[in-house]
């Protein structure tokens, strides 16, 4: 039986093993998450951390998602979300994660600005510059 969340689910080996575990409707939005987030940053390694599909580059974590029951959570740690404060209002959000309903459609061009976003924040601190 297909789960509907990630916290239905062992840990998963590998970001396909994850996909692969939920119902088609869902593969689909993370499958296009995943393709959004490696056309932003094709040379990220895909991994997983605390149980979900994570990119590193730069040899820093830029982004984590997750499944849930109603939502795709995107997490781009505290700095994403501060930077993108006004374009998130939109949806529910925390500290550092961001919850897109899964009966909408994905805010792609947002999620590529953030992805960006932390990617230069990574090659900035992997530089050992100061980051705003």
């Amino acid at each position: 039986m297909p789960r509907t969340c990630a916290c239905d689910m062992e840990k998963p080996i590998n970001m396909d093993a994850y996909i692969a575990g939920f119902p088609k409707p869902v593969q689909d939005i993370l499958q296009r998450l995943r393709k959004t987030i490696h056309e932003v940053a094709p040379e990220a390694e895909e991994k997983i951390g605390y149980g979900m599909p994570a990119f590193r580059i730069y040899g820093r974590d830029l982004v984590y998602f997750a499944a849930f029951k109603n939502h795709i959570g995107l997490y781009a740690l505290p700095s994403g979300n501060k930077a993108f404060k006004k374009e998130l209002t939109a949806y529910k959000t925390g500290k550092g994660s961001v919850q897109f309903p899964l009966d909408e459609p994905l805010p792609i061009l947002l999620i590529e600005r953030m992805v960006r976003f932390r990617m230069q924040e990574n090659l900035a601190q992997h530089r050992g510059k100061n980051v705003p």
